[in-house]
């Protein structure tokens, strides 16, 4: 229970920084002079300027990414990946590679599981107004059994960059679930 809410409260968090729809673009000027008045502690390095105006197709791309995870479709994961990506892993490794070197990655990785069940718990479209780039983020809890019979939960946070219709950068957080 402490994890959903934990979850919940951080996509509290971030839905707190999106657009109202019905705002215009004199408005999103006003609103940066309002928190420039409010005495935020911190200035926002890459922006606090956002909307959710990515597409529902570039939403629905990224979520089968994971289902072709999932599934073992890894053709059609790769289909969903720009010509280059950039990848920062929860290990902390970071590479940029072309898609096929992306792909080598990831299946070698998954040749070594015998399943992986996905429990996709939120998702967010943020687009950047003020950078013109669009995110998906999302929360799930992921559960790989290895073909050694070793079992591994954890919960997840992914952010996925994605820009003319694919994925051109991935970041993946991971809290590892305790065993019970």
């Amino acid at each position: 229970m402490k994890k959903f809410l934990f979850f919940a409260s951080f996509a509290a968090f971030l839905l707190s920084f999106t657009n109202d729809k019905n705002k215009t673009a004199a408005t999103s000027s006003t609103d940066s002079a309002i928190k420039d008045t409010v005495g935020l502690p911190y200035k926002a390095s890459y922006s606090s300027s956002w909307s959710t105006d990515v597409s529902d197709a570039d939403l629905k791309m990224v979520l089968m990414t994971y289902k072709d995870w999932a599934d073992n479709n890894l053709s059609g994961l790769a289909a969903g990946l720009a010509d280059t990506v950039e990848v920062n892993f929860s290990t902390g490794d970071n590479v940029r590679l072309p898609r096929a070197g992306i792909m080598k990655l990831f299946t070698t990785y998954r040749d070594s599981l015998s399943s992986v069940t996905i429990n996709m718990q939120a998702w967010h479209k943020m687009y950047a107004t003020d950078k013109k780039d669009g995110y998906i983020v999302t929360w799930y809890k992921e559960t790989d059994t290895y073909k050694n019979g070793k079992v591994d939960s954890a919960s997840y946070h992914d952010i996925n960059q994605v820009k003319n219709g694919k994925i051109v950068w991935y970041s993946q957080y991971k809290q590892p679930l305790k065993k019970k």
